[in-house]
């Protein structure tokens, strides 16, 4: 199973929405997909429907030891999209898993047993650099770092690169960027291009062709309990983020279920 971060240490970058679209279209070409909410403000849970009801096994049981795997997954209303949902509880791991040994593996060992009923899974993680983003760091074959194109975006991303070979050097030699995703792009905002230039100048073809634009369906969709791809599969967020998935997937492997 291939295991994808969804990660930025900074907020309101679209992170969430890059992660849901994201699955919601590997899964349309054939993929097996399981998204796991590593917010606690569980963002993804809410933008694909998963009511708060549904969430009595969540990622806080998870990485605490109190569940296993299967017993927290969650079918979502996109077909072969399975989810793991997030509660405020998980906000208190921070502070549990500090006690303990294994502190920074406890995702990637609850993923052990998974690799036969998924081809692949993203992991949206916090906006922070905390021991939740650790963990799917640790977890994770790679990372991809949606961007917001504005003025402070690569001030983030240096950090964000720090880490990423912290965790590299020291817990996970084999995780990798996958790609950069610039998202809530303004083509009518020549900060925006700027930023997209720059970027480009610095990381070269780590980062995607396709931009995400700034759309307010992408903003309305998770009201709605969908995916902006199936709530208006029409508008330009949901056509960018398809062909940002064309792009990732012609980066990934490919499963036998997807070839």
């Amino acid at each position: 199973m291939i295991r994808i971060a969804v990660a930025n240490q900074k907020g309101g970058v679209g992170k969430t929405t890059t992660a849901i679209n994201l699955a919601t279209a590997l899964a349309a070409t054939g993929w097996r997909v399981l998204l796991i909410d590593l917010d606690p403000q569980g963002n993804a849970s809410t933008g694909l429907g998963v009511a708060h009801s549904q969430r009595q096994q969540s990622s806080y049981e998870l990485l605490t030891g109190q569940c296993r795997l299967e017993q927290a997954v969650v079918p979502t209303r996109v077909p072969r999209l399975d989810l793991i949902p997030a509660t405020v509880d998980l906000s208190g791991a921070e502070i549990e898993l500090v006690e303990l040994e294994d502190r920074t593996h406890r995702l990637d060992k609850s993923l052990v047993d998974a690799s036969a009923r998924w081809d692949i899974c993203l992991v949206d993680c916090p906006p922070s650099l905390g021991i939740l983003t650790i963990n799917s760091l640790v977890a994770a074959n790679s990372v991809l770092v949606p961007l917001q194109a504005e003025f402070f975006a690569l001030e983030g991303l240096s950090q964000l690169l720090q880490t990423i070979e912290r965790i590299r050097a020291r817990f996970n030699p084999e995780l990798s960027i996958l790609g950069v995703a610039l998202t809530m792009f303004d083509r009518r905002n020549r900060l925006s291009t700027q930023v997209a230039d720059d970027v480009r100048a610095c990381l070269g073809k780590v980062v995607f062709q396709t931009v995400i634009p700034r759309n307010v369906r992408l903003s309305e969709a998770p009201s709605h309990g969908v995916p902006a791809l199936i709530y208006d599969h029409r508008c330009s967020g949901s056509e960018a983020y398809m062909a940002l998935a064309r792009e990732l997937i012609d980066r990934l492997p490919k499963p036998a279920a997807a070839a």
